[in-house]
């Protein structure tokens, strides 16, 4: 067992070798990733459907308010149509009082004077 001296003092060589982040830990590292990233994502989902709820649950709240302001509206304006036209009904009868009123104060040779209102 003659060996030559230079096969018992063996001196590896350095290299440049940097390793990477991920060269370090890499399967440990990419269950990390994979677990925080869905988990993430569901979160986000689940805020997101949460937000989405309560949109919606406004939205068809407001809905039914603008509905019933709608019915209130329409109701009033029946309610003023209604009373429109008893105004004319009144207006039409004042007239032909008036009228009646004019005829009798010229059979009666009363001079028309008008007053107040025009009457």
């Amino acid at each position: 067992m003659n060996y030559p001296n230079h096969y018992y003092h063996y001196v590896p060589q350095q290299t440049n070798y940097i390793p990477y982040e991920n060269d370090l830990h890499p399967q440990q590292e990419e269950e990390t990733d994979t677990d925080r990233q869905p988990q993430a994502l569901e979160r986000r989902v689940a805020t997101l459907e949460r937000q989405n709820q309560r949109q919606t649950q406004e939205l068809t709240r407001l809905s039914n308010s603008v509905r019933e302001q709608n019915r209130q509206i329409n109701q009033l304006n029946r309610e003023v149509n209604r009373l429109n036209q008893v105004v004319e009904q009144h207006t039409r009868r004042l007239n032909r009082l008036n009228q009646r009123l004019r005829t009798v104060e010229n059979r009666l040779t009363i001079p028309f004077t008008p007053g107040e209102g025009g009457f």
